[in-house]
């Protein structure tokens, strides 16, 4: 067919106010249609017509006057080379062009705003602003990648007006507790904005490690930004830490706002300063102790509120607003413990000096001096709704990143612009699924859908509501060592935020978006970013009533079905397709995936079952005891490296549920123990320590209920012969029927902490 004539020239502003507001009012895809764009944008309209094939050549059509556009003709460009392979040209003018994504400035969709149309002449992208032509090349970027296909795409014709709700859509990453190399820094600027994330919290100082270059106190970076943990290779301490120099800070700064990502400099104070204070001694209200700063959780370490103190950090936020041109500097503020300021009869002296009715108080005073140094030079001071402790005016402008429900209505209830971050749901570092395959983290699940049901403004007045600018997730990294593991723990989660901060609530759809998710996780893989597939992971749990036995499989997704297969064969869409427990009546290979239509969009299980061998659960698997602080925790040394233990840190301690003790008599553990190294004040001593009746200590076993005689006692000695994984194994006596086993430790110390990595029952030989 010969290709059509070139496009028309672009409409006016009229016309495409007169199209924002019909489509404003008919927002609507075509009946039974999916529009692979991910946020949802606010109009898709389906339209009738002829279908384009965008091939090799087809050029993108941008003015040459026009910087902005120039950049965002090369980014799609390059997006399309690297995704698909599909190489497109330039060109200055559609009129020798049949086909052509075209470029243009028009249409009165707000700061961030654009619309896009497909027709058989191929693409029009139209914004007012830099970054709404950003956004619509992405969205046609999404489209020409959904299928995962390689070289020329096939789209339908399409209208689409989009903005979004918030102008803060934002993560925010941890780089303290873990360096960060600059390039997985710019690789998340990179996911970010493909999601149409434009606001990067950079947590640069923490405890554990001071991250960025002050020249006129480079101690900081000497000192503050080195830890010596065990190695987890060599089980060894090691130098270990890194930072930022103000030239990549400059660099990464730069490239983050090529698209259109504002990168917003966290430094702590007053808690959290432990890397502070160990640098320079001074700004401590008492020495720190270096040999702590590998631990987790909240510190008794905090700055002195002296003008000394004062004086050194506004030299440091001198030289960070120097280095960061947003307007947002984040100031911390949370969990600053006032042990030691409450200990200090200076201090308290400077409470009553300074009419201060307590240490909170305090904390106020010194963060509203520090938001003035702030508002002076012209930028905006924010942090966690931790700031508002005490009660001082901060300024005006000042903002709070919300972790609290009730610390966000504080913050609006005061005039305050607020950004919802509130756990545990927007944090990142919770499990995504049950699953034994999740990397390390937080124990809580907080699933794709929990993130997705997000609503910042949920029973919010009016007035309130119109103070939320923005919503974020956040990537804490204390138990998230590598970038592998911080990637998984943010995508594709980090989609659903996007939709929460960008599409208008009456376009949000859990259906609609799991319709979506396979063409995002194969966008993921298209661009080498290893997502977690937790949401897709199909979930197997064997089920005995009596002597039956039979495997039940599942997804946390109801889009799609599960196909399997029980003779050895690699599933496939013409599989069998599972709507009931599978019996299971001798040995077999099951192997199963998610599927929808044609495409597997899930890894695939594979997993031999006998109804007369042993079973085994993985510590994932099992039921924690209780769910006070759990933690899905790494191995420390090279033996257990990579192998993740589920505990919970204030009572570890396991339950098998309703175990058939009549058929299994035998029990093996592999147990290894991990350093107690988190910084939980009073609670330490609420952890119960049963006493050992060896010299080794022993895993015990109870029946129904974790309080009693044991009725078994595996001894520790051969886990205590080295720093490993060891497997314990001891007879159960006879007990008719099913019974909960819990499992729990001796121990006359809290440090080392023994773990389970798993269990598994035997039957009677």
């Amino acid at each position: 067919m010969a290709r059509p004539t070139p496009w028309p020239p672009v409409p006016r502003l009229l016309a495409a106010l007169a199209l924002l507001l019909a489509a404003l009012a008919i927002a609507v895809e075509a009946l039974g249609q999916t529009v692979d764009i991910t946020p949802r944008p606010l109009v898709a309209e389906v339209r009738d017509g002829g279908s384009v094939t965008f091939a090799d050549g087809d050029p993108i059509v941008a003015p040459p006057s026009d910087a902005g556009a120039q950049q965002v003709a090369q980014y799609l460009a390059d997006l399309a080379l690297k995704s698909r392979g599909l190489k497109f040209g330039r060109a200055a003018s559609t009129r020798t062009q049949p086909i052509a994504i075209v470029l243009a400035r028009g249409g009165d969709t707000g700061a961030e705003g654009y619309s896009l149309d497909i027709d058989e002449r191929g693409a029009r992208i139209t914004a007012s602003s830099d970054a709404g032509l950003f956004y619509g090349a992405i969205s046609l970027w999404q489209l020409l990648s959904a299928d995962g296909g390689a070289g020329s795409a096939t789209l339908q014709p399409l209208h689409i007006i989009d903005k979004p709700r918030f102008g803060w859509r934002g993560l925010m990453l941890d780089s303290a507790r873990h360096y960060q190399s600059p390039a997985f820094v710019e690789q998340m600027i990179d996911w970010m904005a493909l999601h149409k994330l434009n606001m990067l919290q950079w947590h640069l100082t923490d405890d554990q490690g001071w991250r960025i270059q002050i020249r006129k106190h480079p101690r900081l970076t000497s000192i503050g930004a080195w830890r010596a943990p065990h190695d987890p290779k060599t089980g060894r301490p090691r130098r270990y830490g890194g930072f930022y120099t103000q030239t990549t800070i400059r660099r990464i700064v730069a490239y983050a706002a090529a698209r259109h990502v504002t990168i917003v400099p966290e430094i702590e104070m007053p808690g959290h300063s432990l890397s502070a204070i160990l640098a320079y001694p001074k700004l401590g209200t008492v020495r720190g102790d270096p040999n702590t700063q590998s631990d987790w959780g909240i510190f008794p370490d905090i700055l002195d509120p002296s003008d000394r103190t004062y004086g050194f950090m506004t030299d440091v936020l001198t030289e960070v607003m120097d280095l960061f041109p947003g307007p947002w500097i984040n100031v911390g503020g949370d969990e600053a413990a006032k042990d030691e300021w409450k200990a200090s009869p200076r201090i308290q002296a400077q409470i009553k000096r300074l009419g201060l009715a307590n240490e909170d108080a305090l904390q106020g005073w010194f963060t509203a001096r520090i938001g003035g140094f702030i508002t002076a030079h012209g930028r905006r001071m924010i942090g966690w709704d931790d700031i508002l402790v005490g009660g001082s005016a901060l300024p005006p402008s000042a903002a709070a990143v919300s972790w609290h429900m009730d610390g966000a209505m504080k913050s609006l209830a005061a005039g305050h612009d607020t950004v919802i971050a509130t756990g545990p749901t927007l944090y990142l570092d919770n499990r995504q699924s049950d699953l034994a395959s999740e990397p390390p983290g937080r124990g809580l699940v907080v699933s794709l859908k929990d993130v997705y049901g997000v609503d910042p403004t949920a029973l919010m007045a009016p007035a309130d509501a119109a103070h939320v600018i923005g919503v974020q997730a956040n990537l804490w990294t204390e138990h998230m060592r590598t970038v592998d593991d911080v990637a998984k723990m943010a995508f594709p989660r980090a989609a659903a935020l996007a939709e929460v901060a960008w599409s208008a609530p009456a376009r949000k759809d859990w259906a609609d978006f799991e319709t979506r998710l396979p063409a995002e996780l194969t966008r993921y893989r298209a661009l080498g970013l290893d997502a977690d597939t937790g949401a897709v992971d199909v979930k197997l749990v064997q089920q005995r009533t009596g002597a039956a036995e039979t495997v039940a499989l599942s997804t946390q997704i109801s889009f799609g079905d599960i196909r399997y297969t029980t003779d050895g064969a690699a599933p496939s869409a013409k599989s069998a397709a599972y709507h009931a427990p599978i019996p299971v009546t001798g040995p077999v290979r099951l192997r199963a995936a998610a599927f929808v239509g044609e495409r597997a969009v899930s890894p695939e299980l594979d997993r031999r079952l006998d109804p007369a061998g042993p079973q085994r659960l993985q510590s994932q698997e099992l039921k924690l005891c209780t769910d006070k602080v759990s933690l899905n925790l790494d191995g420390q040394n090279a033996a257990q490296y990579r192998q993740p233990y589920l505990v919970d840190i204030l009572n570890p301690c396991w339950i098998w549920p309703q175990a058939d003790t009549t058929r299994f008599r035998e029990l093996r553990v592999a147990v290894t123990r991990l350093p107690f190294n988190f910084q939980i004040g009073a609670d330490a001593a609420k952890i119960p320590l049963r006493p050992p009746t060896t010299l080794s200590g022993e895993l015990e076993v109870r029946a129904d209920g974790c309080t009693g005689e044991p009725i078994a006692r595996l001894s520790l000695a051969p886990a205590r012969r080295g720093d490993g994984v060891a497997t314990l194994t001891g007879k159960l006596p006879p007990l008719a029927g099913t019974h909960d086993l819990c499992l729990s430790f001796t121990a006359s110390k809290l440090d080392p902490m023994w773990v389970l990595a798993w269990a598994e029952l035997e039957p009677a030989r």
